[in-house]
Protein backbone atom coordinates (compact mmCIF):
# COMPACT_ATOMS: atom_id res chain seq x y z
CA UNK A 1 0.00 0.00 0.00
CA UNK A 2 1.14 3.43 -0.94
CA UNK A 3 -0.25 6.64 0.94
CA UNK A 4 -0.74 10.24 -0.64
CA UNK A 5 -2.02 13.49 -1.35
CA UNK A 6 -4.43 15.03 -3.39
CA UNK A 7 -4.01 18.90 -2.79
CA UNK A 8 -7.76 20.68 -4.17
CA UNK A 9 -8.27 24.41 -3.30
CA UNK A 10 -10.86 23.18 -0.34
CA UNK A 11 -9.42 20.14 0.89
CA UNK A 12 -5.81 17.89 1.10
CA UNK A 13 -7.66 14.38 0.36
CA UNK A 14 -5.25 11.36 1.43
CA UNK A 15 -6.24 8.55 -0.53
CA UNK A 16 -4.17 5.00 -0.62
CA UNK A 17 -3.29 2.73 -3.22
CA UNK A 18 -3.35 -1.07 -2.94
CA UNK A 19 -2.12 -3.88 -5.39
CA UNK A 20 -0.92 -3.61 -9.19
CA UNK A 21 -0.61 -0.56 -10.87
CA UNK A 22 -4.35 -0.24 -13.70
CA UNK A 23 -2.07 -0.38 -16.30
CA UNK A 24 -0.26 -4.11 -14.88
CA UNK A 25 -4.48 -5.57 -14.17
CA UNK A 26 -6.90 -6.86 -16.50
CA UNK A 27 -9.81 -5.46 -14.19
CA UNK A 28 -10.83 -2.19 -13.36
CA UNK A 29 -9.79 -0.22 -10.47
CA UNK A 30 -11.96 -0.63 -7.70
CA UNK A 31 -12.54 2.22 -5.43
CA UNK A 32 -14.19 1.93 -2.02
CA UNK A 33 -15.69 4.55 -0.17
CA UNK A 34 -17.13 4.85 3.19
CA UNK A 35 -18.58 7.64 5.55
CA UNK A 36 -17.70 8.72 7.97
CA UNK A 37 -15.36 5.46 7.84
CA UNK A 38 -12.31 6.31 6.39
CA UNK A 39 -9.48 4.28 4.30
CA UNK A 40 -8.66 2.06 6.96
CA UNK A 41 -11.93 0.69 7.39
CA UNK A 42 -11.80 -1.14 4.25
CA UNK A 43 -8.28 -2.78 4.58
CA UNK A 44 -9.76 -6.15 5.28
CA UNK A 45 -11.77 -5.66 2.23
CA UNK A 46 -9.36 -5.00 0.07
CA UNK A 47 -6.90 -7.37 0.73
CA UNK A 48 -9.22 -10.21 -0.75
CA UNK A 49 -8.73 -7.86 -3.92
CA UNK A 50 -4.96 -8.62 -4.67
CA UNK A 51 -5.58 -8.42 -8.78
CA UNK A 52 -7.01 -5.35 -8.59
CA UNK A 53 -5.95 -1.65 -8.19
CA UNK A 54 -7.92 -0.76 -5.11
CA UNK A 55 -8.41 2.58 -3.77
CA UNK A 56 -9.17 4.17 -0.80
CA UNK A 57 -9.65 7.45 0.76
CA UNK A 58 -10.63 9.95 3.83
CA UNK A 59 -13.60 11.85 2.72
CA UNK A 60 -12.93 15.70 3.52
CA UNK A 61 -12.30 16.98 7.04
CA UNK A 62 -11.73 12.92 8.35
CA UNK A 63 -8.94 11.07 9.32
CA UNK A 64 -5.91 12.54 7.27
CA UNK A 65 -8.11 14.30 5.04
CA UNK A 66 -7.88 18.04 5.62
CA UNK A 67 -10.27 20.86 5.25
CA UNK A 68 -9.72 24.26 4.18
CA UNK A 69 -12.64 26.11 3.44
CA UNK A 70 -13.67 26.41 7.29
CA UNK A 71 -16.53 24.84 7.31
CA UNK A 72 -18.07 21.26 9.33
CA UNK A 73 -21.09 20.29 7.61
CA UNK A 74 -20.83 16.69 5.37
CA UNK A 75 -22.59 16.75 2.55
CA UNK A 76 -22.47 14.13 0.05
CA UNK A 77 -23.22 16.28 -3.21
CA UNK A 78 -19.59 17.96 -2.20
CA UNK A 79 -17.77 14.34 -1.52
CA UNK A 80 -18.99 13.14 -4.41
CA UNK A 81 -17.07 16.31 -6.58
CA UNK A 82 -13.83 15.02 -4.56
CA UNK A 83 -14.16 11.41 -5.71
CA UNK A 84 -14.49 13.20 -9.09
CA UNK A 85 -11.79 14.94 -8.52
CA UNK A 86 -9.57 12.22 -7.33
CA UNK A 87 -10.77 9.46 -10.11
CA UNK A 88 -9.75 12.22 -12.69
CA UNK A 89 -6.57 12.79 -10.88
CA UNK A 90 -5.25 9.07 -11.20
CA UNK A 91 -7.01 9.05 -14.86
CA UNK A 92 -8.61 5.68 -14.00
CA UNK A 93 -11.88 5.96 -14.80
CA UNK A 94 -14.18 4.35 -15.13
CA UNK A 95 -13.89 2.69 -11.98
CA UNK A 96 -15.94 0.00 -10.00
CA UNK A 97 -17.21 1.32 -6.81
CA UNK A 98 -18.08 -0.36 -4.25
CA UNK A 99 -19.61 2.19 -1.60
CA UNK A 100 -20.89 1.90 2.32
CA UNK A 101 -23.15 3.36 4.57
CA UNK A 102 -23.07 7.48 4.06
CA UNK A 103 -19.80 6.76 1.22
CA UNK A 104 -23.21 5.18 -0.74
CA UNK A 105 -24.78 8.08 -0.55
CA UNK A 106 -21.98 9.96 -2.11
CA UNK A 107 -21.58 7.60 -5.16
CA UNK A 108 -25.09 7.84 -5.99
CA UNK A 109 -24.32 11.33 -5.87
CA UNK A 110 -21.30 10.84 -8.08
CA UNK A 111 -23.06 8.98 -10.83
CA UNK A 112 -25.78 11.18 -10.90
CA UNK A 113 -23.22 14.08 -11.27
CA UNK A 114 -20.76 12.42 -12.98
CA UNK A 115 -22.06 9.37 -14.62
CA UNK A 116 -18.88 8.48 -16.95
CA UNK A 117 -16.30 7.55 -13.54
CA UNK A 118 -18.08 4.64 -12.94
CA UNK A 119 -18.66 1.68 -14.58
CA UNK A 120 -20.34 -1.08 -11.79
CA UNK A 121 -21.52 0.77 -8.47
CA UNK A 122 -22.48 -1.65 -5.53
CA UNK A 123 -24.15 0.62 -2.88
CA UNK A 124 -24.62 -1.09 0.41
CA UNK A 125 -27.08 0.26 2.74
CA UNK A 126 -27.36 3.93 2.04
CA UNK A 127 -29.05 5.77 5.11
CA UNK A 128 -31.47 8.04 3.21
CA UNK A 129 -34.29 8.53 5.14
CA UNK A 130 -36.99 9.76 2.59
CA UNK A 131 -37.08 7.15 0.87
CA UNK A 132 -39.36 5.62 4.03
CA UNK A 133 -43.05 5.74 4.02
CA UNK A 134 -42.28 6.67 8.52
CA UNK A 135 -39.65 9.07 7.05
CA UNK A 136 -40.78 11.81 8.81
CA UNK A 137 -40.30 9.46 12.07
CA UNK A 138 -37.33 8.16 11.17
CA UNK A 139 -35.93 11.67 10.95
CA UNK A 140 -38.10 12.15 15.01
CA UNK A 141 -35.61 9.47 15.79
CA UNK A 142 -32.51 10.59 14.07
CA UNK A 143 -33.04 14.47 15.82
CA UNK A 144 -33.48 11.87 19.69
CA UNK A 145 -29.76 10.55 18.67
CA UNK A 146 -28.27 13.62 18.43
CA UNK A 147 -30.38 14.90 21.62
CA UNK A 148 -28.61 12.62 23.47
CA UNK A 149 -24.82 13.77 22.33
CA UNK A 150 -25.49 17.30 22.47
CA UNK A 151 -26.78 16.46 26.21
CA UNK A 152 -24.44 13.86 27.26
CA UNK A 153 -21.56 12.83 24.75
CA UNK A 154 -20.24 10.50 22.64
CA UNK A 155 -21.61 7.39 24.90
CA UNK A 156 -25.61 8.72 25.54
CA UNK A 157 -25.06 9.27 21.95
CA UNK A 158 -23.83 6.13 20.90
CA UNK A 159 -26.59 4.01 22.87
CA UNK A 160 -28.94 6.07 21.29
CA UNK A 161 -27.50 5.58 17.91
CA UNK A 162 -27.73 1.74 18.57
CA UNK A 163 -31.46 2.01 19.98
CA UNK A 164 -32.19 3.84 16.82
CA UNK A 165 -30.37 1.26 13.97
CA UNK A 166 -30.88 -2.09 15.89
CA UNK A 167 -35.44 -1.24 15.99
CA UNK A 168 -37.30 -4.04 14.00
CA UNK A 169 -39.52 -2.03 11.42
CA UNK A 170 -41.25 1.80 11.41
CA UNK A 171 -40.93 4.01 14.18
CA UNK A 172 -43.85 3.42 15.50
CA UNK A 173 -45.23 4.78 19.41
CA UNK A 174 -43.54 1.94 21.20
CA UNK A 175 -40.02 3.21 19.72
CA UNK A 176 -40.73 6.80 21.11
CA UNK A 177 -41.99 5.45 24.42
CA UNK A 178 -38.89 3.76 25.46
CA UNK A 179 -36.84 5.36 28.11
CA UNK A 180 -33.47 6.90 26.48
CA UNK A 181 -30.96 3.85 25.53
CA UNK A 182 -28.65 3.38 28.65
CA UNK A 183 -25.14 3.18 27.74
CA UNK A 184 -24.15 0.98 30.49
CA UNK A 185 -26.41 -1.68 29.02
CA UNK A 186 -23.99 -1.73 25.69
CA UNK A 187 -20.89 -2.21 28.41
CA UNK A 188 -20.10 1.74 27.84
CA UNK A 189 -19.12 4.51 30.91
CA UNK A 190 -21.90 6.36 31.62
CA UNK A 191 -19.80 9.87 32.26
CA UNK A 192 -20.42 12.75 29.50
CA UNK A 193 -16.67 12.28 27.79
CA UNK A 194 -17.30 16.36 26.41
CA UNK A 195 -17.13 16.20 22.75
CA UNK A 196 -20.17 17.70 20.42
CA UNK A 197 -18.79 17.23 17.35
CA UNK A 198 -19.05 13.93 16.07
CA UNK A 199 -19.90 13.54 12.67
CA UNK A 200 -22.00 10.24 12.96
CA UNK A 201 -23.28 12.02 16.67
CA UNK A 202 -24.07 15.33 15.78
CA UNK A 203 -25.78 16.97 13.18
CA UNK A 204 -23.38 17.51 10.88
CA UNK A 205 -23.71 14.83 8.65
CA UNK A 206 -27.85 15.41 8.34
CA UNK A 207 -27.32 16.39 4.20
CA UNK A 208 -26.56 12.99 3.68
CA UNK A 209 -29.63 11.08 5.60
CA UNK A 210 -31.48 13.87 4.02
CA UNK A 211 -30.24 13.43 0.80
CA UNK A 212 -33.25 12.99 -2.37
CA UNK A 213 -32.13 10.30 -4.93
CA UNK A 214 -32.09 11.60 -8.67
CA UNK A 215 -34.10 8.24 -9.82
CA UNK A 216 -33.89 9.48 -13.85
CA UNK A 217 -30.24 10.42 -13.48
CA UNK A 218 -29.35 6.99 -11.93
CA UNK A 219 -31.67 5.11 -14.60
CA UNK A 220 -30.32 6.86 -17.50
CA UNK A 221 -26.46 6.67 -16.49
CA UNK A 222 -25.04 4.07 -18.34
CA UNK A 223 -23.28 2.73 -14.90
CA UNK A 224 -24.58 -0.70 -13.79
CA UNK A 225 -25.81 0.30 -9.97
CA UNK A 226 -27.11 -2.01 -7.23
CA UNK A 227 -28.43 -1.02 -3.93
CA UNK A 228 -26.99 -4.44 -1.81
CA UNK A 229 -28.15 -4.84 1.79
CA UNK A 230 -26.65 -7.38 4.46
CA UNK A 231 -28.69 -10.81 5.46
CA UNK A 232 -28.22 -9.65 9.01
CA UNK A 233 -29.38 -6.05 8.87
CA UNK A 234 -33.48 -6.90 7.65
CA UNK A 235 -35.90 -5.11 9.50
CA UNK A 236 -33.18 -2.18 10.51
CA UNK A 237 -33.02 1.10 9.13
CA UNK A 238 -30.45 0.80 6.72
CA UNK A 239 -31.99 -2.81 5.21
CA UNK A 240 -35.19 -0.41 4.75
CA UNK A 241 -33.47 2.31 3.36
CA UNK A 242 -31.52 -0.16 0.98
CA UNK A 243 -34.88 -1.66 -0.06
CA UNK A 244 -37.13 1.56 -1.13
CA UNK A 245 -34.20 3.07 -2.48
CA UNK A 246 -33.73 0.12 -5.04
CA UNK A 247 -37.35 -0.06 -5.35
CA UNK A 248 -37.44 3.59 -6.49
CA UNK A 249 -34.65 2.26 -9.34
CA UNK A 250 -37.16 -0.77 -10.45
CA UNK A 251 -34.77 -2.99 -8.85
CA UNK A 252 -34.56 -5.06 -5.09
CA UNK A 253 -31.14 -5.27 -2.83
CA UNK A 254 -28.68 -7.69 -3.51
CA UNK A 255 -28.10 -9.90 -0.36
CA UNK A 256 -24.46 -9.58 0.85
CA UNK A 257 -23.24 -11.85 4.26
CA UNK A 258 -23.25 -10.17 7.56
CA UNK A 259 -24.21 -6.82 8.72
CA UNK A 260 -23.94 -2.84 7.99
CA UNK A 261 -20.49 -3.20 8.06
CA UNK A 262 -20.17 -6.92 7.36
CA UNK A 263 -17.11 -6.56 5.28
CA UNK A 264 -15.04 -5.11 8.55
CA UNK A 265 -12.24 -7.60 10.11
CA UNK A 266 -11.49 -8.71 13.11
CA UNK A 267 -9.65 -4.97 14.06
CA UNK A 268 -13.39 -3.31 14.24
CA UNK A 269 -15.56 -2.70 16.99
CA UNK A 270 -18.32 -4.94 15.33
CA UNK A 271 -16.44 -7.28 12.83
CA UNK A 272 -18.38 -8.69 10.03
CA UNK A 273 -17.33 -11.40 7.40
CA UNK A 274 -14.80 -10.21 5.27
CA UNK A 275 -13.99 -13.10 3.25
CA UNK A 276 -17.53 -14.04 2.25
CA UNK A 277 -18.62 -10.41 1.62
CA UNK A 278 -15.38 -10.12 -0.39
CA UNK A 279 -16.51 -13.26 -2.65
CA UNK A 280 -20.04 -11.86 -2.82
CA UNK A 281 -18.28 -8.49 -4.57
CA UNK A 282 -16.68 -10.11 -6.61
CA UNK A 283 -19.51 -12.29 -7.85
CA UNK A 284 -21.11 -9.23 -8.74
CA UNK A 285 -18.57 -7.62 -10.39
CA UNK A 286 -17.61 -9.74 -12.51
CA UNK A 287 -21.17 -10.88 -13.30
CA UNK A 288 -21.58 -7.56 -15.66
Amino acid sequence: MTEHILELPYADLAYDLRGPAPAHSPHRPLLMIGQPMTAEGFAALASYFPERTVITYDPRGLGRSVRKDGRSDNSPTVQAEDVHALITALGVGPVDLFASSGGAVTALALVTAHPGDVATLVAHEPPILGVLPDAEAAERAQAQVRDAYQAKGSFAGMAAFIALTSWQGEYTDDYFAQPPADPALFGMPTEDDGTRDDPLLSDVSWAVTAYSPDTAALKAAPTRVLIAVGAESAGTLTARTAEATAALLDSTAVVFPSHHGGFTGPDSGYPGQPEPFAHRLRELLDKE
